[in-house]
């Protein structure tokens, strides 16, 4: 079949490679000059199969009330004049009760156990190197009520294979002894020792240069103008190169929408309505200025929901939630806030470790922003849609780095005829699952 995948972040990335294991002549599209140039640029870092809890959940109401009025708050819903975030907003509030989260939970583990697989399966065929770490992920607490209730979800997490341990401050700066400049604050935390992390874009322009070399086509700084649709099918694709302004109209047998939150306003252009909502999401790069002193175990900051990852001599930390629309933009007061949140609270956990000067003080931190295209339930959607030829894969959240190998498998495997082996709710093939949670396009 000749399949067309609109998107070269990670998802996108990962589904033209594993269309090429079925056989298939793959073209890929994407408006930037490369891959992995918006969401899957600079995010957290982590492979988070055991830290891959819904956003919603029975506590999430409350607290999203506590956070309006603060700019650095983990997760900030600011209202817009836009019904389909209010749409979205009250699916979520849907969500938020211990019966969804469970079955959120189990899905979600379920893609990411599949897909972690996938991605070592990827690495040992491929050798691709991107700063991989595998030491594990350690989520530490600075608050009893909450290290108490963690208790709880590591019991959960067991129920589905997942072996999160609860430990001690002293275990858990057994397993990390970095963290112990900051252990009068820490009073527990959790541990995984199966988790990982590295680099999301180097591995995905990697794997994208590794799928050309296969024979697949990147049309990278091609914007998609429009999907054509016929009566129940989508015909082609209207793309135009951004250098020349040339139009050209692409035919194929499936086309996937893999655009990220992008994704929902194509699809909407030719009736297929998901309710995918940009989560604007925020990291900092850090040089390392004492290597010996920096953490190699991955790790979750509780207090202020940020992740901290090292990549070779540098320190990834990316956290926070704003739910604003399709902003993407650095230079807001908002959005200089929770930089400074984040290498404050570096300097906090990891004091002199890191040069987190601002620029005016003569350093030079990577500040970036990226839109996590999320769902109400956090599950993506990996399916068909009603129209033939027409698919999607999108809908990730802060999960398209842990879901993305697996993610592009499955649809590679869906398009090819045959059934993913695993318990997850399929777009267009499942009643049951995750589309219980999802409205239905």
């Amino acid at each position: 079949m000749k399949v067309l995948v609109l998107g070269a972040g990670i998802i996108g990335a990962s589904t033209a490679w594993h269309l090429l294991d079925k056989g298939h002549d793959v073209t890929v599209v994407d408006r930037q000059s490369g891959a992995a140039r918006e969401t899957s640029f600079a995010n957290a870092a982590q492979i988070s199969v055991s830290y891959c809890e819904p956003w919603a959940n029975a506590q999430a109401p409350a607290k999203l009330l506590k956070w309006m009025f603060r700019n650095d708050a983990p997760l900030l819903f600011r209202p817009q004049l836009d019904w389909r975030q209010w749409r979205w907003g009250l699916q979520f509030l849907g969500q938020c009760n211990d019966a969804a989260f469970e079955r959120n939970v189990q899905q979600l583990v379920a893609l990411g156990a599949y897909s972690h697989a996938a991605l070592k399966d990827v690495v040992r065929a491929t050798g691709i190197s991107y700063q991989r770490l595998e030491r594990g992920i350690a989520h530490y607490y600075t608050d009893q009520a909450s290290f108490d209730a963690a208790g709880h979800a590591a019991e959960l997490m067991r129920r589905y294979g997942v072996q999160r341990r609860v430990v001690s401050t002293a275990e858990l700066l057994a397993i990390e002894p970095a963290f112990q400049p900051f252990a009068h604050r820490i009073v527990g935390g959790t541990y995984t020792a199966s988790d990982e992390s590295g680099d999301a874009r180097v591995f995905t322009e990697k794997l994208a240069a590794r799928s050309a070399a296969r024979g697949a086509q990147f049309l990278f700084g091609h914007d998609v103008l429009r999907l054509e649709r016929s009566g129940g099918a989508i015909e082609a694709v209207q793309v135009r190169d951004r250098s020349s302004g040339q139009s050209q109209r692409l035919s194929a047998d499936a086309v996937v929408v893999a655009c990220g939150s992008w994704s929902a306003p194509l699809l909407r252009s030719v009736g297929v309505d998901l309710p995918i909502y940009p989560g604007k999401g925020y990291s900092a790069t850090f040089r390392i200025l004492q290597p010996e002193r920096a953490p190699f175990v991955s790790a979750i900051d509780d207090e202020v929901k940020c992740a901290m990852s090292r990549l070779g001599d540098e320190l990834r930390v990316a956290g926070t939630i704003e739910l604003s629309g399709y902003n993407s933009t650095l230079d807001t007061p908002l959005a200089r806030a929770r930089c400074r949140m984040l290498a404050e609270r570096v300097e906090q956990v990891l004091p002199g470790v890191c040069d987190t000067r601002s620029e005016a003080e003569g350093g030079n931190p990577r500040f970036w922003t990226g839109l996590r295209p999320a769902t109400p339930t956090n599950i993506p959607y990996i399916g068909r849609t009603r129209l033939d030829r027409l698919w999607v894969n999108a809908g990730h959240g802060t999960l398209g780095w842990t879901h993305g190998a697996g993610s592009g498998k499955a649809m590679a495997a869906l398009i090819s005829g045959e059934r993913p082996q695993m318990a997850f709710g399929f777009l267009g093939f499942d009643d049951g699952g995750a589309q219980l949670a999802h409205s239905r396009a």
